[in-house]
């Protein structure tokens, strides 16, 4: 009877290690998929109190971004220069390669806007959805992310 015991605790162990080593895998697979194709520096401007600005930093960190994050206290003229529109904007602006992305973008669209290098001021995930990189809630609501152009119009550019 102990031999059937130890065989069943045994095959359970190795389960739930092939289970945490398909996790790691995974995880390691999804984050290489989103990876920029060098280091990528960017410069995010944030009020100095919001901490899920630095949530969403770290999470472009792991994507192979470098954020250099930079607290200010003027948000609305850092908006007016890079021209986002109000209906637009969310709680920080960062520059990426000649673009702005405003708010909780996800790595896979601001990889696609720098791979398509659209004629845009950028892109923008306004407010500051729940479910979006950063905001570490356990909410899953549908959010979009939006293309700015040069004129202070907007269209949908990706849906999550």
């Amino acid at each position: 009877m102990k031999s059937k015991t130890f065989i069943f605790l045994a095959l359970l162990v190795i389960g739930i290690a092939g289970s945490v080593i398909w996790v790691i895998i995974s995880d390691y697979n999804e984050r290489q998929k989103h990876m920029a194709t060098s280091v990528t520096k960017a410069v995010m401007y944030k009020n100095s109190g919001c901490q899920c600005c630095d949530k969403w930093a770290t999470y472009m960190g792991r994507y192979g971004y470098n954020i250099s994050v930079q607290p200010v206290s003027n948000m609305p003229e850092i908006k007016d220069k890079y021209h986002i529109p109000s209906d637009m904007e969310s709680c920080h602006t960062t520059l990426i390669d000649g673009y702005a992305v405003e708010g909780h973008v996800p790595v896979e669209d601001i990889n696609r806007l720098l791979n398509e290098r659209p004629q845009a001021v950028g892109i923008s995930a306004p407010g500051m959805p729940s479910s979006s990189p950063g905001m570490n809630t356990s909410f899953n609501t549908p959010y979009d992310v939006y293309l700015l152009d040069q004129e202070g119009n907007s269209k949908v550019y990706a849906s999550h």
